[in-house]
């Protein structure tokens, strides 16, 4: 007699295994029927709270449900069909939203810091000193509503995570410190909610403990840089996603620019916020970011310059500069004012009884030439003494230039003008002088370094130079 396929040993997994192709089918209708209503804007919602699984993604399940009933009927029924909310689909869409609700913020920014900048008045731009107080002041608040940085982790102390605080490199260390160890409203630890992303390596601490003294090698740096790089490119997907064009580095160390060549994305593409600002050495300021250098003795400016006299207060001398043979400026500079002129001193060194702080209280300009790099802590402590810094330098990126008007509160000189310098100097009007003043006290904020932090200080400043970068905005 032939026997009925109910009395096969395999009959059970046959009926299991059409048991659950059934089910997918009608789920398979489930899903496509909410995703019509979803996509023609029915009044009918779907239920279902997991994301809409596509047919073919519910085939592959079927298939896999299939293969375990064969090997295990038991297991057949208790097969998850569906999706959890941590799954990748699930996590994926997460991120497109996240990433669509970057942009959409900063397209609102984009539009606010617009609109803003045909407003303005007097009291928004003290001493004249920004090129459109309205935009700055709406793209500052749009930064601190908005801006969300993700500092990597990864690294090994002290040349990662730290920095000096204490020396002509601070700038560097200070930013580092507070950006990683104090409490702010920028820092982010999601990733994925992140505008920029900062690389907290020191060059300053690579020269330190990696450079051979007198070598001459700097290829150490470059390779650390390289392999910082790859650390963060393999481990994460964010340096990938944008060819480290959201990334940035910050250091105020002379060798910082070569340094960055260990990478051509970070060299090209990405911010480089450096105090060796030049653009003939490939600073681009389109995308790069100049940052001041200070020079903290002890962790704090001279006190001498922190209480500068009244601006009713004489200055005796017309200029003032001393320091070291370092670069074609400074040849320029001694070889027609070195020691010739008792109203514009300048010196190579200082004769001992007389300080640096107290010859800038007593002069009307500070000279800011050039050394070896573009970049000088002259210029931020002629700032804080209200000596009017006169810039002599080529090629060098003024901090923060795209929101301050440098003019409002320094002269500039052509290097060819040096042999002039003392007669554009007496030319200045008194009028004007004062008002270059009235300028510098108000610009002076901009260039503090407070801790922990102030609103509009450099630290801020610095912030909103990259977050400007990030908007593709300039005003």
């Amino acid at each position: 007699m032939m026997k009925r396929s109910g009395d096969d040993g395999n009959g059970g997994v046959v009926y299991a295994c059409l048991g659950v192709l059934c089910c997918v089918l009608v789920v398979s209708v489930i899903a496509v029927v909410s995703v019509r209503f979803s996509v023609s804007g029915s009044p009918f919602r779907s239920s279902v709270s997991a994301p809409t699984v596509s047919i073919v993604e519910l085939e592959k399940k079927a298939i896999a449900a299939t293969a375990v009933a064969n090997r295990n009927p038991s297991r057949a029924i208790a097969s998850d069909l569906s999706f959890s909310p941590n799954s990748s689909f699930s996590r994926k869409s997460t991120l497109v939203r996240k990433d669509d609700k970057i942009q959409e913020g900063l397209a609102r920014a984009r539009a606010a810091i617009r609109k803003a900048a045909g407003v303005g008045n007097l009291s928004m731009n003290p001493g004249g000193i920004y090129r459109n107080p309205g935009a700055f002041y709406q793209s500052y608040k749009e930064m601190e509503r908005r801006f969300k940085v993700y500092v990597y982790e990864d690294g090994d102390f002290i040349i990662v995570h730290n920095g000096p605080c204490k020396n002509i490199y601070a700038s560097e260390g200070r930013f580092i410190s507070e950006m990683e160890h104090v409490n702010n409203n920028f820092r982010t630890r999601d990733p994925h909610s992140a505008h920029v992303y900062f690389m907290p390596f020191s060059v300053t601490w690579m020269v330190k403990f990696l450079y051979v003294p007198l070598s001459y090698d700097i290829e150490p740096l470059k390779e650390f840089v390289s392999d910082y790089v790859r650390l963060i490119s393999t481990k994460y997907p964010f340096w990938n996603r944008s060819h480290g064009a959201d990334h940035f580095m910050l250091s105020c160390h002379d060798w910082a620019p070569v340094a960055s060549k260990g990478n051509d994305l970070l060299y090209n593409t990405s911010v480089r916020v450096l105090c060796n600002a030049n653009t003939s050495e490939g600073f681009n300021p389109q995308k790069d970011v100049s940052l001041p250098e200070i020079y903290l003795y002890n962790g704090v400016v001279s006190p001498k310059l922190q209480s500068p006299p009244p601006a009713n207060i004489s200055r005796p001398y017309l200029g003032f500069f001393a320091g070291g043979l370092h670069g074609h400026v400074r040849k320029t500079l001694f070889d027609h004012w070195k020691g010739s002129d008792s109203d514009l001193r300048v010196y190579e060194y200082l004769p001992k009884d007389m300080d640096y702080p107290s010859e800038m209280l007593r002069s009307k300009f500070c000279l800011c030439p050039s050394g070896y790099e573009v970049a000088s802590p002259r210029v931020v402590e002629a700032m804080y003494a209200e000596c009017v810094p006169v810039m002599l330098s080529d090629h060098y990126v003024f901090p923060f230039s795209d929101v301050l008007n440098w003019e409002a509160f320094s002269v500039q000189v052509n290097i060819s003008d040096i042999p002039r310098l003392k007669e554009i100097l007496v030319a200045v009007p008194e009028d004007k002088y004062m008002k270059l003043k009235e300028g510098l006290r108000a610009v002076r904020k901009h260039f503090e370094l407070n801790r922990p932090a102030l609103r509009f200080d450099m630290f801020h400043m610095i912030l909103h130079s990259i977050w400007l970068r990030r908007l593709n905005l300039r005003f």
